[in-house]
């Protein structure tokens, strides 16, 4: 945690920064914003809501349809925010699903690994389609130029793991 917030607390405060969103609206705009890179799970959201409101960083609306609530940032979350930007950058700590199960190969048998990589190859060419997508948005909106780099980065990070799963033994 950086600047007092966890990397989750900074993302709905900044995409908050474009206007009062529900819970279910932060989730779609993390997806079309960030892509499959870096995902924000409606649990994740849901939990870290009401924490952002109970220390003032947010403040929720009336109740809309079906009960859901429309957030705003706050001065206090806009200020805290731009300490996090200012904040030095965090260690990195990639969570690959893939590289955690590789790292139990003995445990499985050779079918199953087969399997897990041909299943991580779909996920992958999936996610590469899903860059493309988000880098074409991107250009229609005029997005600047480092929203762009953070997109081409997914498209780098899926090419380059679709060429070192062409290296497992088959």
């Amino acid at each position: 945690m950086t600047g007092g917030l966890n990397s989750t607390s900074a993302a709905l405060l900044g995409l908050l920064h474009e206007g009062p969103q529900t819970g279910g609206q932060l989730v779609t705009l993390a997806s079309q914003r960030f892509g499959p890179l870096w995902t924000l799970t409606r649990s994740q959201v849901y939990r870290e809501l009401p924490v952002m409101a109970g220390r003032g960083y947010v403040r929720a609306g009336k109740p809309g349809s079906r009960a859901s609530l429309a957030y705003t940032i706050s001065a206090a979350g806009k200020r805290a925010f731009a300490a996090w930007l200012a904040s030095p950058l965090e260690a990195d700590h990639p969570r690959n699903p893939l590289l955690l199960r590789l790292g139990f190969s003995a445990q499985h048998s050779k079918a199953d690994l087969r399997r897990l990589v041909m299943e991580a190859r779909e996920q992958h060419e999936t996610s590469l389609a899903q860059h493309t997508q988000t880098i074409n948005a991107l250009k229609k909106d005029k997005a600047d130029r480092y929203a762009l780099a953070a997109a081409e980065f997914g498209i780098a990070y899926e090419k380059a793991l679709l060429k070192w799963l062409d290296t497992m033994p088959s």
